[in-house]
């Protein structure tokens, strides 16, 4: 049964699908500036570029999350959305924000922008990822507040369901952990460690009870199979996923200055990280497998099944290759983190926002799928995004472990400006691969404008 108030989640959707072709756009100027390294300069420097494609990649997610949250949980709840109308005004805050913060980032230095937005009154600005201005991190505070009333209210007020009460739980702890953004000591070890409490809590914590509420109701809509089935999976998954997730922030905190314990706790469980994203591969086919209905959107049924294995792929495998300590010892902050960082957003966080819109909007659009040549455009896009994130993940791995050997194992290391000029082919590559991404996004964005006769559920 579709609600009138889901309805708002339509303008999240298409905010998100905005600034990931931003965030895009400004990956592959960093990618052009590894190698031609004054393109564009001064206009967009590429601590800018970096800065605004990091941003870009955390608000539009968060807009994915968001538009998710407001579309399954009055279905959940079997009751209409508490107040529409508050989460319009949310959004055009939080696009204003998000929009005025990277208009900032381009226009004005970094310095001056601290001193233009009462950074000297409470610093929390020059720290990676969390570059945003004072009163961007009060907007996304107070807009987190507001949408998890909104939700807390609708799903107390309706039905409760697994899938609802983790997305929930995923959403606050998303909320209450960003508050350590605000916290900024002067100790540079207590900065670095609560510095991790927001980007790995996120990552590797409450944003995987996010991922796994959605795929759960995707996978119910296009599958049939019995809700008892799959919240047991759900369950299971976010239980390793917190236990392993929250201990192994210790692989973290191997070299900043914190106790040698972490070496060990930290290898151990983030070790584990695999097994809840290996479970999550076996749990997409598992219940595609007992199907008891062919749900006429293939393509969202395609991202579902992506999704579980890039994620396993990405956080998983390329996470456990190089989280334990004698390892790590090597290859930190090399373009092996690169490689996995990449893989493991667009597995774990983007493909699942993707399979979200690739199941919703149809429905907010007053059918069950888009029609078959527009499904045959999106599985097309699906494969160019999925296979040249492949590739870029492999042309960056092979990049660590050549700046890995020439910088920091070789009898006379490199500089590290010369280890990059080594390194050009890759990055060349890497460039090509990131303009197929492109190619696949806008063919992605293009299916839902293509129109012919559409398909109903049997």
């Amino acid at each position: 049964m579709q609600y009138k108030s889901q309805a708002v989640a339509k303008p999240y959707f298409i905010a998100a699908i905005g600034l990931f072709t931003g965030q895009i756009l400004f990956g592959l100027i960093m990618g052009l500036q590894y190698v031609i390294g004054d393109f564009l300069f001064p206009a967009i420097p590429f601590n800018v570029a970096r800065m605004v494609h990091t941003n870009l990649l955390i608000v539009w997610l968060l807009f994915g999350f968001m538009g998710a949250a407001y579309y399954l949980i009055p279905e959940e709840s079997e009751r209409e959305l508490h107040s529409p109308m508050l989460a319009l005004v949310m959004f055009w805050i939080f696009l204003a924000a998000g929009a005025l913060t990277v208009v900032g980032y381009l226009t004005v230095p970094y310095a001056t922008l601290a001193a233009m937005t009462g950074n000297d009154l409470l610093a929390t600005m020059g720290r990676e990822f969390l570059e945003q201005p004072l009163p961007t991190k009060v907007g996304i505070v107070i807009v987190a507040l507001a949408m998890l009333y909104n939700l807390s209210m609708t799903v107390l007020r309706g039905r409760k369901t697994s899938i609802s009460l983790v997305m929930l739980v995923g959403l606050w702890g998303l909320a209450l952990f960003f508050l350590f953004s605000f916290y900024n000591p002067s100790n540079l070890v207590l900065d670095k460690m609560y510095w991790w409490w927001v980007v790995h809590m996120w990552v590797e914590g409450v944003w995987e009870l996010i991922l796994g509420s959605m795929l759960a109701f995707v996978l119910i809509k296009v599958t049939g199979v019995d809700r008892e089935v799959i919240e047991k999976w759900l369950y299971v998954i976010i239980a390793m996923s917190l236990i392993s997730g929250i201990i192994g922030t210790g692989h973290h905190f191997y070299w900043i200055g914190l106790p040698e314990y972490w070496q060990w706790w930290g290898s151990v469980f983030s070790a584990l990280e695999p097994i809840p994203f290996f479970m999550m591969t076996l749990f997409a086919f598992n219940m595609v497998n007992r199907r008891r209905r062919d749900h006429p959107n293939k393509a969202a049924v395609l991202w579902a099944l992506g999704t579980g294995v890039m994620a396993f792929l990405g956080a998983g495998v390329w996470g456990f290759l190089h989280t334990l300590a004698p390892v790590n010892f090597y290859t930190h902050g090399s373009q092996i983190t690169a490689a996995h960082g990449h893989m493991a957003f667009y597995g774990a966080y983007v493909m699942v926002v993707l399979t979200m819109i690739s199941y919703a909007m149809p429905k907010m659009r007053g059918r069950d799928a888009n029609c078959e040549r527009a499904q045959v455009v999106e599985m097309w896009a699906f494969w160019l995004m999925t296979v040249s994130m492949v590739f870029i993940t492999l042309f960056l791995t092979a990049a660590g472990i050549l700046q890995i050997w020439l910088q920091r194992i070789a009898t006379q290391p490199m500089s590290f400006m010369a280890t990059q000029d080594q390194l050009a082919l890759f990055y060349w590559m890497r460039e090509v691969a990131g303009v197929v991404f492109l190619i696949g996004l806008v063919l992605y964005i293009a299916s839902f404008f293509i129109k012919g006769k559409t398909a109903t559920v049997a």
